[in-house]
């Protein structure tokens, strides 16, 4: 009984300190996001000053003021909403049905095409072949040459392809022999069992478009398309970027009453506040997804 109390006790007292190193961990990691908030709420003449803070000194909404009148930020953000939901569905219907085939046995030269595969996800063509392709096909000043060249993500198509082949074949086995085609083996079999995945590969997919800024830069000059992230780089880059403490100047209202502080937190919590809330939706099935779809090779 003796060895029993004092086993418990044990690791009772292991449990605390995992706690303890836990919300450690936890701290370090949202204070720097918290500081943002703070500092995008506080005013030019306290930020200077603000040092470690919780609670901003004093409340201002200039930055926030700055940002939505330096230009169609509305416009920015419906683009960038249609090009992530858009890109979204597109990459993982096409990672899906690249994937399945290659996660079949009975599929010929598998092997061959997923040499290709691994080539392609280590071989690029570079930029200016790129360009120059999505110039020759007219997809230039469109939206679609914000989705289409990142559609195939071969990492994406490895990792879905190991976690269809966790599946047991035996499902697939008795739906064919049920007359049922592999199109829909895939759809209503396949698939509803691979939630985890779908949503991972979703996840990442949304989260790259939603960020992404170089494409739109280099393959957009209508302003009608440009995206948040490229009107958020361009409002960065007319203030001195090397100070934070400089006086932001330029279009916009009130700029002389704001640091470069003020508006890069602004900055970050306009352009990360939609696409952050996706993850407590997604968490459940994206550590399962990510595990299992990297366990077979």
């Amino acid at each position: 009984m003796k060895k029993l109390k004092s086993k418990r006790k044990k690791n009772t007292a292991f449990d605390y300190v995992n706690m303890f190193l836990i919300l450690l961990f936890s701290i370090i990691i949202l204070y720097p996001f918290w500081n943002q908030i703070v500092v995008s709420f506080t005013a030019a003449d306290a930020s200077s000053s603000l040092g470690i803070s919780l609670w901003p000194k004093k409340w201002s909404l200039d930055a926030y003021k700055y940002i939505f009148s330096y230009g169609n930020v509305g416009l920015a953000y419906w683009n960038t909403i249609v090009r992530t939901i858009l890109g979204t569905l597109i990459t993982v219907a096409v990672t899906v049905l690249a994937a399945y085939p290659l996660s079949r046995k009975d599929l010929p030269f598998k092997g061959l095409f997923m040499a290709l595969f691994v080539i392609a996800m280590f071989v690029s063509g570079g930029m200016i072949p790129t360009y120059l392709l999505i110039k020759n096909i007219g997809l230039i000043n469109t939206r679609w040459a914000l989705i289409l060249p990142g559609v195939l993500n071969i990492m994406y198509v490895i990792i879905t392809r190991n976690f269809f082949t966790n599946i047991s074949p035996e499902i697939e086995e008795s739906a064919t022999m049920d007359g049922a085609s592999p199109f829909q083996v895939l759809m209503k079999i396949v698939l509803p069992l691979s939630k985890p995945i779908v949503v991972t590969v979703a996840l990442w997919t949304a989260v790259g478009l939603w960020n992404e800024w170089f494409a739109a830069q280099i393959y957009v000059q209508d302003k009608s398309l440009q995206v948040l992230q490229t009107l958020v780089r361009s409002m960065i880059m007319d203030v001195d970027s090397t100070n934070l403490q400089a006086q932001v100047s330029g279009v916009g209202i009130q700029s002389s009453e704001l640091l470069l502080a003020n508006v890069r937190a602004a900055t970050v919590m306009v352009s990360i506040g939609p696409i952050i809330l996706v993850y407590p939706f997604a968490q459940k099935y994206f550590i399962q997804g990510l595990q299992l779809g990297a366990v077979k090779g």
